[in-house]
């Protein structure tokens, strides 16, 4: 004979299960992941295209987030998002999406310093120590026009063609600490930048940052010591991945921790996109520190080609998509001229990540596409057997086309205004 506790649990489970389905079918998420019905059915017209991964979801980890935009009468910004699997507790590698606000905080750290400093500018030649074990000296960059390293040199190469070691430069000027306790009171707390990039560090050896000069000829106009960060910014549970690694060549079959790495959560990214192109259209506490002249480089080096760069010079190995993964991530031709992709891609340990917004200026069309894909079939990290030729360039390149093709035929009560995106790519 059942127990009346059993009776009672099994009873308890039975409300919660027709609950669950009920708020399912009402639309209400359950979890912390969101889709929206909008998003999943425009995905679902397409199985030719989607089919692989919709199958299976869960496997890709896709993440989704599209922003329509509707201009008022005076031309400001209406923002609507649709989510698609969007989950910030859902962890997936940044990869190098870490590296706009590291340009960003860069930027603003500058104009913090040159109220106090007058003569200071994101052109200032920046010359970095060494740090014995750690990291080299940098006194010269020869692909400068001057041959100087400076802020916005670094944040150029980072923007057009994600350089690690520019990175890793800006991340060592702002330092760790600071670069998170920013970030967080901004209001950007689903992120983590803790390490550098593509150096194998230790999490102690990533806390310490070289001593920087800030020069103008042979005056020291801003002198920064040698720095360790005393925070330890780390996740509550550890993070595993996979089945299996590669280490010294030897395959470890284990999960791969990635607690040690770095964060920054899909929402977050495109909050962060959303504060630079539309900065008195989100909240005060979520701006950057930044000029008209930073906006004006941002929005140039956001959206510039590698062709059209001449500091630095960039061969045809860097074709124009090699840094815009939608719309034409699986294609090497070139970008229609009236086309414009302001953006921050990343890809590494499988993870495919793309933070854009996109505008065609002929046609009036404007919108924000955030998306990340995990493109690791067999579950081993670095065996540098990753799948995004298979999966995730044409993943990404079919997410964009169907939402710019939705884009160009969606109706717009005001036609936007983009004058203020247009910008000058001559040297």
């Amino acid at each position: 004979m059942e127990k009346r506790g059993e009776c009672n649990d099994n009873r308890r489970r039975w409300y919660v299960s027709v609950l669950a389905t009920l708020l399912s079918l009402s639309g209400f998420q359950t979890t912390a992941q969101q889709t929206d019905k909008f998003l999943d059915e425009l995905l679902k017209k397409n199985p030719e295209l989607f089919g692989r991964v919709l199958a299976n979801p869960a496997k890709y980890d896709v993440q989704i987030i599209y922003t329509q935009i509707n201009r008022d009468e005076k031309n400001r910004p209406l923002f609507k998002s649709y989510r698609y699997r969007l989950d910030k507790d859902r962890y997936f590698y940044p990869a190098s999406t870490v590296k706009l606000p590291a340009v960003l905080l860069a930027l603003e750290k500058i104009n913090q310093l040159s109220k106090k400093q007058p003569g200071l500018s994101i052109y200032t030649p920046l010359l970095t120590d060494s740090l014995a074990g750690i990291q080299s000296a940098v006194s010269t960059d020869t692909t400068a026009e001057n041959g100087l390293p400076s802020v916005a040199h670094y944040a150029r190469k980072i923007l057009m063609v994600s350089d690690n070691d520019a990175f890793n430069r800006l991340y060592e000027f702002v330092g760790p600490c600071e670069m998170n306790e920013r970030l967080r009171d901004k209001g950007y707390r689903d992120l983590r930048i803790v390490h550098r990039l593509s150096i194998p560090l230790t999490p102690e050896q990533n806390r310490q940052t070289n001593a920087i000069r800030l020069v103008k000829s042979d005056t020291v106009l801003y002198q920064q010591p040698v720095q360790v960060c005393d925070k330890i910014f780390r996740p509550e549970k550890a993070i595993r991945r996979g089945v299996g690694y590669l280490k010294g060549g030897t395959l470890v079959k284990e999960p791969f921790d990635f607690t040690e790495k770095n964060y920054f959560s899909l929402e977050d990214q495109q909050e962060m996109l959303k504060a630079v192109l539309f900065p008195d259209d989100v909240p005060v506490r979520k701006r950057f520190d930044l000029t008209s002249n930073d906006y004006r480089f941002l929005y140039r080096y956001l959206s510039q080609l590698p062709r059209e760069s001449k500091f630095p010079t960039y061969d045809s190995t860097y074709y124009d998509s090699y840094c815009k993964f939608l719309v034409f991530g699986d294609a090497k031709s070139q970008l229609p001229p009236s086309v414009r992709i302001f953006n921050k891609v990343g890809d590494a340990y499988g993870y495919m990540i793309d933070n854009a917004y996109i505008v065609d200026f002929d046609r009036g069309v404007e919108f924000l596409l955030s998306a990340v894909i995990y493109c690791n079939e067999d579950g081993i990290f670095n065996d540098d057997a990753y799948d995004y030729q298979t999966v995730g360039y044409p993943f990404m390149a079919n997410l964009g086309r169907i939402i710019f093709d939705y884009e160009v035929k969606r109706k717009r009560v005001n036609p936007p205004d983009l004058s203020r995106f247009r910008v000058s790519y001559k040297p």
